[in-house]
């Protein structure tokens, strides 16, 4: 091995330790994360990391980035794990995959979900990464549209213009076949899922929902019925 290669691969690891370290103090921390409170774990001197990371706020984008491409990736693989042309499936092993991960991984959750960070303005390069969950549930109901198996809603409200414009754009951005109606309702299935995602990790369904599990698997059928995906 030449000495650039490595000081590259010594680099690398240099970095994941750093990475594992700041997601270990993710779990005390939370949006109060500190360079020097990672190097203090790590036993190393602060000024160390910066050769890594030239701030705190360039630490948290590695750490969102990859908390969100493990997420899409769990999601993404319970989609695959299914057949695909059983749309309502598809649709709760997606929201399943995603109660999942968060509660395996409820730190990174909240660095993804949580209270704004104060002073950290995330970069472009996670609005991608970010998109993968909703874009998986617009694609089952893409599907199930194309295939002819989307059901319209008992009760519908009409779209205001200014949304339907809004969520044409969108469309349009993704070269998707869907209206503006499903998607509409794809929507609201996906801020239901991290909606109610959220109230269970951050404790806000105590004293309320004891059977928390199958009221998940409850309100997702729910949502399922609205999209109209068949059961």
């Amino acid at each position: 091995m030449s000495a650039a290669s490595l000081r590259a691969r010594v680099r690398t690891e240099m970095i994941e330790e750093i990475k594992v370290a700041a997601r270990k103090r993710l779990a005390t921390d939370g949006a109060g994360l500190s360079l020097r409170g990672v190097a203090r774990d790590m036993g190393i001197v602060a000024s160390a990391l910066y050769r890594y990371f030239p701030s705190r706020d360039d630490l948290l984008t590695a750490l969102i980035l990859e908390s969100y491409e493990s997420l899409g990736a769990a999601a993404t693989t319970a989609c695959a794990a299914v057949p695909a042309d059983d749309h309502r499936a598809r649709w709760l092993a997606v929201c399943a995959a995603v109660r999942e991960w968060a509660t395996a991984n409820p730190a990174e959750y909240g660095l993804l979900y949580g209270s704004p960070i104060p002073g950290y303005d995330a970069p472009r390069d996670t609005i991608v990464p970010a998109a993968t969950v909703v874009l998986l549930l617009a694609e089952i109901a893409a599907a199930a549209e194309g295939a002819g198996r989307l059901s319209p809603p008992v009760f519908a409200t009409g779209l205001p213009d200014t949304v339907r414009g809004d969520l044409r754009i969108l469309i349009d951005e993704q070269g998707s076949g869907l209206s503006e109606e499903v998607l509409d309702r794809v929507f609201l299935g996906w801020t239901q899922l991290f909606g109610l995602v959220t109230f269970e990790i951050f404790g806000r369904l105590g004293g309320t929902i004891n059977a928390v599990a199958d009221y998940f698997d409850h309100q997702m059928n729910l949502m399922a019925d609205l999209i109209g995906l068949p059961g």
